[in-house]
Formats: C-alpha cells, sequence, structure tokens
C-alpha cells in the first residue's frame, strides 16, 4: 500500500500535478494511462467542489490499495455535496458529483472528527 497526503490550499492544478507524480510514484504498469487521466479528473472535480463549496481550503490524501487507487478530499465544511440537476443556461455547474460518481467504483462522505467533511472515491486499478 502506498499513501501520499498533502495538505494544499492552491488551485486544483496543483492537485491535479500530485495526483500525476502520486500515480507516476506507482510505476509501470501499476496503472494505465487512462485510468491515471480518470483519477486526475476526480482529483480535479473533488479539489474544485471543495475550493468552491467548502470553505476555500482542502486536503488531499491519495492511497494505493490491492486494486483500487483511493482520492481523499478534506475540507472545512459541514455541507454535504447535493445531487442536483446539472445546469446548461446559466453555467452555475452540478455536473462535477454526477460525473465522480459514474467515474468511480464508490464515493461516500464523512463527517471530521473536528468539523468538515471528508468526501472518498474509490477507482479500479
Amino acid at each position: 500500500m502506498s499513501t501520499d497526503r498533502t495538505a494544499l490550499r492552491s488551485p486544483s492544478t496543483g492537485a491535479r500535478q500530485a495526483a500525476r507524480a502520486f500515480l507516476g510514484a506507482l510505476g509501470q504498469p501499476a496503472i494505465g494511462r487512462e485510468q491515471a487521466d480518470t483519477v486526475v479528473l476526480v482529483v480535479s472535480q473533488l479539489v474544485t467542489n471543495a475550493l468552491r463549496h467548502g470553505g476555500g481550503a482542502y486536503a488531499l490524501g491519495l492511497s494505493a490499495h490491492l486494486g483500487t487507487i483511493e482520492v481523499a478530499v478534506e475540507d472545512p465544511s459541514l455541507r454535504m455535496p447535493p445531487r442536483r440537476a446539472p445546469v446548461l443556461v446559466d453555467g452555475t455547474g452540478g455536473f462535477g458529483w454526477h460525473m465522480v460518481n459514474d467515474l468511480t467504483l464508490t464515493t461516500f462522505v464523512t463527517p471530521g472528527p473536528g468539523g468538515g467533511k471528508t468526501v472518498r472515491a474509490l477507482l479500479p486499478r
């Protein structure tokens, strides 16, 4: 098992770079390019949601398990991710959470011990 935990307060670009570095450290053929791109996309969506709806700060955790990659994003908000209909007209979004759930094996949200929450997503490896 490999774990990397990075506290980041930068835009999702830093999170994508951290995810690519983590996946690269796993070596080949630990994960294929298409699956790596999917992991990076999920990281980007979860971090963007944390920045937009979770108070502007987040911590990213990445773990490799037998058969799965776990993405964990902590933020200080207690608000759970809503399942809402995507909005095309005004551009307010709503697509990210649906996409994350479609691309992953499972997602779950746990409250943090001192407040906030962690959103976890498991992806096939």
